[in-house]
């Protein structure tokens, strides 16, 4: 009976949903103020519907209540209770009320911080952001029921799948859910702005926290699933151009554009079409991407099985293609941009052409991903796309996109004369050469001296910037290093925190160079007491070790590291999880010793006669770590550059400026 309420709540909030799309649209175009009012009910009543119907499936998976189908498929009575709860986005239907709850809750924040502010746009926000709700709630009710029961109560249930019995698959999915959800709201206000002709630069200075929130978390989350890959899956690395991999990175890709193109439509009153256009991209590549995990279309390691999900999916796609199209012709008189771009020596010209790679990645990534399907349409054979494609054709394309993140912010609007650029790039460039030239005494090969190169030169771009800043405010205020440095973030978090999350998006890269580069692996079978030498550092194995948990059995090899001077620096326990549910499953949990210069990454692959052999897969991953010390640098300069701060804003900057408007 509970459950069954369950599943009337989840109606009654498509009902109230799809009403609350009508009085959105009808009282933002008859500025009927009741209309409206109704519009932040609905949004209301939807949130809290919804999450009713949330933590009664929490209830049933935390009770093992198995007659409910989802429960029985997706945790078992000796699931601990972590992953009971994490199993609501372990399986379909729960990933798609998961989904629900939190568009709920932004729905809700949208609603509450600008109920005064943006009059004239907000009753077509509320019924964007409930259109969106209405979408998925068509899919919980008619094709993913997370409340469907079966006509008896089994005794136990199947189990949640093994690779998600995980400490990172509990919080990755969430942050991940929480950018991707995070980013229907700046297309909520693009319609908004759309439908009410009100298309200046309002929306946009609205829009730019809403976003950097989101990707922030769609970063983190991303981030967070490499580390799962790296620790889980045992391969010796964090990122396979795996096709639900492909699905979050794509709206990532145009969402960091669109975070750098609103500032031209900011400082110049240039690119409102190409703006309006790309957060409309990024909230079609986030369905999309919710479309390719679910549908089952494309084939990974992450995707659900193939439903009934994926037509109703495909479906919503079209509505939101030919929708806006339609919305953009319709209001592209009123796009006209105030000026043009001066100069290809401006900071402009620069954001244009970080653009201009951005998209390129993007179409590259996308065309890839979906190859393989357009292939098995046209020809009946599905041909795979694997990492080197993807590797050949974006990899020179991100060393452009961070040569680009240093030249930038050397760059003043308009036009930099040549004493200024002169001025600007000498250290950066001495910096960059040094560090290439280095790279080459450590391998022939020239991309990775290229790279570091790049990210030596952005990396000095970076402190130049800072060093500049404060030593300017010591002679203007007399304040201290430590003072000055704080006053300068306070005052101008956006262009400072923009700039620590540029050296976390070094951190990355310089770890992607040293992993792809530099890496070192063999495979070896050895007895206990058996030793093997890779890279500087002996491995010696012990013996197996068992483990009992609550529904698996741990079998760990003992492994002794010691360095090139015969010190012991380490004791690695590399893991095969036997689940009792799917013994036919077994997981893996790497060995890890990690350092600020490299990884030592031990995988047991198996072993015979009780432990009298065993069989290890061992990396040195220099590097590594880097990637993420970065991700923590890249969320604290978002955080940073999100923050309120007193911000003085100039207008009609003269040209040659080599110091940036307050606000960039």
């Amino acid at each position: 009976m509970l459950f069954n309420i369950g599943y009337l709540i989840l109606v009654t909030a498509l009902v109230l949903s799809g009403a609350g799309v009508v009085f959105g649209f009808a009282g933002g175009q008859l500025r009927n103020q009741r209309m409206v009012e109704s519009s932040f009910h609905a949004v209301y009543a939807v949130a809290g519907l919804v999450g009713i119907a949330a933590v009664m499936l929490w209830y049933g998976l935390l009770t093992d209540q198995f007659q409910l189908t989802y429960v029985w498929n997706h945790s078992e009575r000796a699931l601990p209770d972590f992953y009971k709860f994490s199993a609501l986005w372990g399986g379909q239907a729960g990933s798609l009320l998961f989904w629900s709850l939190l568009l709920s809750l932004y729905s809700v924040a949208v609603a509450l911080l600008n109920r005064r502010r943006h009059q004239a746009l907000m009753p077509y926000v509320n019924a964007v952001m409930l259109v969106t709700s209405a979408f998925f709630l068509v899919l919980l009710v008619f094709a993913a029921n997370p409340f469907k029961q079966s006509t008896f109560i089994p005794a136990d249930g199947e189990g949640l799948n093994p690779l998600l019995q995980n400490y990172w698959m509990v919080i990755h999915p969430v942050m991940l859910y929480l950018g991707y959800v995070g980013l229907a709201v700046p297309f909520a206000f693009a319609v908004g702005a759309l439908v009410s002709k009100r298309v200046g630069n309002e929306w946009v200075r609205t829009v730019r926290r809403w976003t950097l929130i989101p990707w922030m978390f769609l970063s983190a989350g991303i981030l967070m699933g490499s580390q799962w890959a790296y620790m889980e899956l045992g391969w010796g690395g964090y990122w396979a151009w795996d096709p639900v991999e492909n699905a979050s990175f794509l709206p990532w890709l145009t969402g960091t554009a669109f975070l750098h193109s609103i500032i031209i439509q900011e400082q110049r009153g240039v690119m409102k079409v190409w703006n309006v256009v790309l957060i409309w991209l990024t909230y079609f590549l986030v369905i999309l991407g919710t479309f390719t995990t679910r549908s089952g279309v494309l084939e990974s390691v992450h995707s659900f099985a193939l439903s009934d999900v994926g037509p109703i999916f495909l479906g919503f796609l079209i509505i939101i293609v030919f929708g806006f199209l339609w919305l953009l012709f319709k209001r592209l008189y009123l796009l006209k941009d105030e000026q043009g771009i001066d100069s290809y020596s401006s900071r402009e010209a620069a954001f244009l052409g970080n653009n201009w790679l951005f998209t390129s990645i993007t179409f590259a990534t996308l065309w890839g991903t979906f190859f393989p399907m357009f292939s098995e349409i046209l020809t009946g054979e599905r041909i795979s796309v694997a990492a080197p494609f993807f590797n050949k054709v974006n990899g020179p394309l991100f060393l452009l996109l961070f040569l680009l993140m240093g030249i930038g912010p050397l760059l003043g609007w308009r036009r930099t004369g040549m004493q200024a650029l002169r001025q600007q790039f000498t250290l950066p460039l001495i910096a960059g050469l040094v560090m290439g030239v280095l790279a080459l005494f450590l391998t022939p090969n020239p991309w990775p001296s290229v790279g570091l190169a790049v990210c030596a030169f952005a990396t000095a771009t970076i402190i130049q910037e800072f060093v500049r800043g404060v030593l300017a405010r010591r002679v203007t205020n007399n304040e201290n290093v430590l003072v000055a440095m704080g006053s300068l973030i306070r005052r101008n978090g956006r262009r400072y925190g923009g700039y620590i999350v540029h050296l976390g998006m070094v951190m990355i890269a310089v770890a992607i160079i040293g992993n792809e580069f530099f890496q070192q692996t063999t495979n070896v079978t050895l007895a206990p007491g058996g030793q093997v030498t890779l890279g500087g550092y002996e491995l010696t194995y012990v013996a197996l070790e068992n483990t009992r948990a609550s529904n698996r059995t741990e079998i760990g090899a003992r492994v002794i590291v010691h360095d090139s001077s015969g010190k012991m620096v380490g004791s690695l326990l590399p893991l095969r999880n036997l689940y009792d549910k799917t013994p036919d499953m077994p997981t893996s949990e790497v060995g890890l010793r990690m350092t600020l210069l490299e990884d030592v990454y031990v995988l047991l692959n198996g072993w015979e006669g009780g432990g009298s052999t065993a069989t290890f897969t061992i990396f040195i991953n220099p590097l590594t770590i880097w990637m993420w010390i970065g991700g923590l640098t890249l969320v604290l300069g978002t955080l940073i550059a999100s923050w309120p701060h007193p911000v003085k804003r100039t207008t009609n900057v003269p040209a040659g400026a080599t110091v940036a408007a307050a606000g960039d």
